[in-house]
């Protein structure tokens, strides 16, 4: 069995394209997470501005006091949310990442059983064992790989509940200690 100039060229047209895809995903990760961060220093930025000149305003220590925890809330909510944006670019990324990954695996199997079944039919007489036990174990590499990757899924989702969980119950403690 010997590999074709185009098998090969095919191959390397996959991969190239893989690793294009890959850089794309990463590439629109990035620039989010610029822009994300561009608006959150933008807002703390006239935030702090704003604070600053209502703090300077202040009458006396109880109003300086009542503006300081008033500003607290909204710079609790504001975290809150810049690192949910953060938390979901993150998640958007490593899930693109996973589907290129899987596709690409899929593929590699795929081609990897049309390589066996061309070379068993072309093997010596008695090999077929031999075939069969490669078979075998790519057929329990797959099922593992599958088995980790369900395994990735289900924490991926309890984290997600655990970060929507952490983020209600922060900002359930920032309403409670709002004065009154």
């Amino acid at each position: 069995m010997y590999l074709t100039s185009e098998q090969i060229q095919a191959t390397n047209k996959a991969n190239m394209e893989t690793l294009l895809a890959i850089a794309n995903a990463q590439f629109a990760a990035f620039e989010k997470l610029a822009n994300i961060n561009a608006s959150a220093v933008k807002s703390a930025f006239e935030d702090s501005i704003a604070n600053t000149r209502a703090l300077l305003g202040a009458k006396d220590v109880q109003e300086f006091v009542t503006l300081q925890n008033a500003f607290a809330q909204p710079a609790i909510e504001k975290a809150i949310a810049y690192s949910k944006s953060v938390y979901e670019v993150a998640t958007e990324a490593n899930s693109e990442f996973s589907k290129v990954t899987e596709r690409r695996v899929a593929e590699w199997n795929e081609n990897f059983v049309t390589l066996l079944d061309q070379v068993s039919k072309n093997a010596p007489a008695g090999s077929d064992v031999a075939v069969a036990a490669v078979k075998s174990m790519l057929a329990a590499g797959n099922a593992a790989y599958n088995n980790l990757t369900k395994v990735v899924k289900q924490t991926t989702e309890i984290a997600e509940a655990n970060v929507a969980a952490a983020s209600e119950t922060v900002k359930g403690l920032a309403k409670a200690k709002k004065p009154a």
